[in-house]
């Protein structure tokens, strides 16, 4: 018996065809190309953003050590406050080189707890204090003061020091009759004898800290550096902060007394700034580092990185200085502050 299987049409492949494959790659290209662009989009301002947060890091970064370390110029611990038998600081008779290392006699320590900061605007006169390589675009800042924290202090910055260091005397009129106001002495010197106020404990020892700021190229950047006084003698010029390009003071000199006229024997400074000016390579004149009294500091940071397709057109005020458009395709941004010398400035200010 035969059986037969009933009749079923045949069905034509399922499938796509050869346009409707082609139109379904070009639009997965399409959002591929999309999702890449957006990426790349993405990645470039996150890195622009990077950029810009470690160029404002850096200017703000040199700012506060700047800061940091100027507000502190003329504290010679107690010396110049009442505390000391002869409290004032008096005028200099000289303008101290700061390359002078050794054989302090009493005139030159005498100008150096007067001109506490110092300016120039080169490095032409401090290559024997180590400074080297000092770009154009940069001013030399010299900054001096006792450390905040007495020799043999638990945690002390430079308390194995062996350079000069200053004693100040609390010894009043007695038996023994009253002390020199300070001495500075290498550690261990011979000078370093005076005592507190009961004329028998020895008084504390505060190293002399002397640092001098400036620019230079470090590893192809425009780099920050500072040169350190470190047991009787300077130290290689060490890098600090990359991408400042520009670094200019202005020193505000205090010219005239509270009455409003000229500072003279009669008429003393009353510790505010009435004009700021720029030292030249040379340095300023002694009347101006006897008066000083603040310190505005700008500086220039830019991009350690170029931007593709960005020119910078735009022309920088550092100041009483202007720095051209470096027409380049590095980012730029200036910071600035005003620090006061609050030494120096106290002492002036009638009570």
């Amino acid at each position: 018996m035969n059986h037969t299987l009933p009749f079923r049409p045949s069905r034509r492949q399922g499938g796509l065809s050869l346009i409707e494959l082609m139109v379904s790659i070009t639009i997965g290209m399409l959002i591929v190309a999309a999702l890449l662009a957006l990426y790349l989009k993405v990645t470039r301002t996150n890195n622009e953003m990077a950029k810009a947060n470690r160029q404002i890091e850096n200017g703000r970064f040199a700012i506060q050590v700047l800061q940091n370390d100027v507000a502190h110029a003329g504290f010679w611990g107690r010396l110049g406050y009442s505390m000391a038998p002869a409290p004032a600081i008096p005028a200099p008779t000289a303008i101290p080189d700061p390359c002078v290392v050794a054989g302090w006699d009493d005139a030159y320590k005498k100008n150096l707890l007067a001109i506490p900061v110092q300016g120039f605007a080169d490095g032409s006169t401090l290559v024997g204090c180590s400074v080297s390589n000092v770009l154009a675009s940069s001013d030399v800042l010299v900054v001096r003061h006792a450390n905040t924290c007495t020799a043999g202090t638990a945690g002390c910055d430079g308390g194995t020091d062996t350079g000069p260091h200053i004693q100040v005397s609390a010894c009043q009129a007695g038996s023994p009759p009253p002390e020199a106001a300070y001495a500075i002495d290498v550690k261990g010197g011979a000078a370093l004898t005076l005592k507190e106020k009961d004329c028998a404990t020895p008084a504390p020892l505060r190293k002399i800290i002397t640092n001098i700021y400036y620019l230079a190229d470090s590893n192809g950047q425009p780099t920050l550096m500072r040169v350190r006084f470190v047991d009787g003698a300077y130290t290689v010029p060490e890098p600090l902060i990359e991408g400042i390009e520009a670094f200019r003071v202005e020193y505000g000199i205090d010219t005239n007394g509270r009455n409003g006229l000229p500072i003279s024997a009669t008429n003393p400074g009353d510790g505010s700034a009435d004009t700021y000016e720029s030292c030249s390579a040379a340095g300023c004149s002694q009347d101006r580092l006897a008066n000083m009294v603040a310190v505005k500091i700008h500086v220039l940071a830019r991009n350690l990185e170029v931007t593709p397709g960005h020119k910078d057109i735009k022309s920088y005020q550092l100041g009483g200085t202007a720095i051209a458009a470096a027409e380049d395709s590095y980012k730029r941004h200036v910071f600035s502050t005003t620090i006061r010398l609050v030494n120096p400035s106290a002492r002036r200010e009638a009570p």
